[in-house]
């Protein structure tokens, strides 16, 4: 591993250590919650045109104090084990801020998807589980992977596949990965999950009026300029709820480059011209355009959602951030050294443990799902509807008052486990960003949400050990 490697896990060591001195709990305790509990490195050959080739691999379980682990698996030629651990750790206290009972994981798989057939994908993806059920390191109870960047509900599907096939009669098996197509047991609203979540964050941080007085900002969501980097998954869904929640999307960054214009960009329109095209650029709509996709995260914003990779605000860079608020839709987006400058000067971070938060709080609801093999509304749906229709027609019968049609529709109407998912998701991101802010305000010796954040987790996880009578 290069040097340039070794640092993603010791950022996050970084912010643990100085969230830690906020709180009473031991220095062997920390030291527990901090450290990563199981590391499991390996290699598989797989036949490739004529030959074969050996592909890299990892799965790390940081934290056993919740079963089962939870965590994404991520394929990128970047992948490296100092990144895994990283993000490891990150779901762990990511659970925790928003009530989700599980400990951290994550995976990584060394390649390019895009250097590979789908034939080849699926061998390499139906390998990697393999080699995770041989080492006991997924199952419902166990380790629950789910998709991260290069990875999808295509590849879920695989794993659930694979781990089924290799535990015949196991009633939960496919609770072994959440990510799923509907028609694999997956959920409605999974896929645009964590972009629903960094919107939902990023409103409900804006809504408090004393915290905008203090950044120089008007409270509400509405007509704020948000750059958006990155147009896959989590990028697009936070640009398209955060523009339908009323703010201005002035600015798109992709790794070929960046496009901006004040008065507005339609994020749908951005996409179709990127599929039909291969490219942001060229997009006739937008003012400005960058070949360096650095360029448009400089660009006169409000807010700047950063949803690619980690490591994209620096010391090198922040000084030319104009934004006023920084969203973090990727984990690890910004160093320790870049967030010291930026909350220096007043900004505000909305930190990647808790902003992205969507994306596992609906794989938990996946989860609970599959567990209990019945969809969410599915039972009580018809009831509710049929309880609203009675007494809709008792009130019109009282009131000699007939509703309209539409707005009949509108009140007798049962919940749609889309709906009841997107309704769990949004007061889980609600109550969690109030916790944080609450921790914050109520330490004045607590500097940025991240660090509230961090004490928030800290102090559940130990709670945690010490009911499992690990800890005194």
């Amino acid at each position: 591993m290069s040097e340039t490697e070794n640092h993603f896990f010791s950022d996050v060591c970084q912010f643990f250590d100085h969230a830690a001195q906020f709180t009473q709990h031991d220095a062997g305790l920390l030291d527990q919650i901090k450290s990563c509990n199981s590391v499991y490195r390996f290699r598989f050959p797989i036949r490739k045109g004529n030959g074969f080739e050996v592909i890299d691999a990892w799965r790390v379980e940081h934290s056993h104090h919740q079963s089962p682990t939870k965590g994404g698996i991520r394929y990128s030629e970047m992948v490296n084990e100092d990144e895994v651990m990283a993000l490891a750790a990150l779901m762990t206290y990511k659970c925790a801020i928003v009530n989700v009972p599980f400990g951290g994981a994550k995976g990584g798989i060394k390649i390019n998807p895009k250097n590979y057939s789908v034939q080849d994908l699926e061998n390499i993806t139906r390998r990697y589980t393999v080699e995770l059920i041989k080492k006991n390191f997924i199952g419902p109870s166990i380790d629950v992977p789910a998709p991260d960047y290069g990875s999808g509900e295509r590849e879920m599907g695989w794993i659930a596949d694979t781990y089924a096939t290799m535990n015949p009669g196991q009633g939960d098996a496919l609770g072994c990965v959440t990510g799923k197509p509907i028609a694999l047991h997956g959920i409605a609203g999974r896929r645009e999950a964590t972009g629903r979540g960094v919107a939902i964050a990023t409103r409900e941080c804006v809504s408090v009026a004393e915290d905008m007085k203090k950044i120089g900002l008007m409270p509400g969501i509405s007509g704020k300029r948000v750059i958006v980097q990155g147009l896959g998954n989590v990028g697009f869904y936070s640009a398209k709820f955060l523009a339908e929640f009323g703010a201005l999307i002035v600015g798109i960054c992709e790794f070929e480059g960046a496009i901006y214009n004040e008065g507005g960009l339609d994020v749908n329109t951005v996409f179709e011209h990127r599929k039909a095209t291969g490219s942001i650029l060229g997009y006739p709509l937008a003012t400005k355009e960058f070949k360096n996709t650095m360029e448009g995260l400089e660009q006169p914003c409000d807010i700047l959602v950063p949803a690619a990779l980690e490591n994209q605000i620096t010391a090198d860079n922040i000084h030319r951030i104009q934004a006023k608020i920084i969203t973090e839709g990727a984990n690890g987006p910004t160093s320790p050294e870049a967030e010291a400058v930026f909350t220096a000067r007043g900004g505000m971070i909305i930190p990647d443990m808790y902003a992205n938060a969507g994306g596992v709080t609906v794989s938990y609801f996946e989860w609970l799902k599959n567990l209990s093999h019945v969809s969410f509304g599915r039972i009580n749906r018809r009831f509710e509807e049929t309880a609203s229709l009675n007494l809709v027609n008792m009130v019109e019968g009282i009131t000699g008052v007939a509703l309209t049609p539409m707005q009949r529709s509108t009140i007798v109407k049962g919940a749609s486990e889309l709906e009841l998912v997107n309704s769990g998701l949004e007061d889980t991101m609600i109550r969690s960003y109030h916790e944080i802010r609450e921790t914050l305000v109520q330490n004045p010796k607590i500097d940025t949400l991240r660090t509230a954040a961090f004490v928030v987790a800290i102090n559940k996880i130990a709670v945690s050990y010490k009911n499992l009578g690990v800890w005194p």
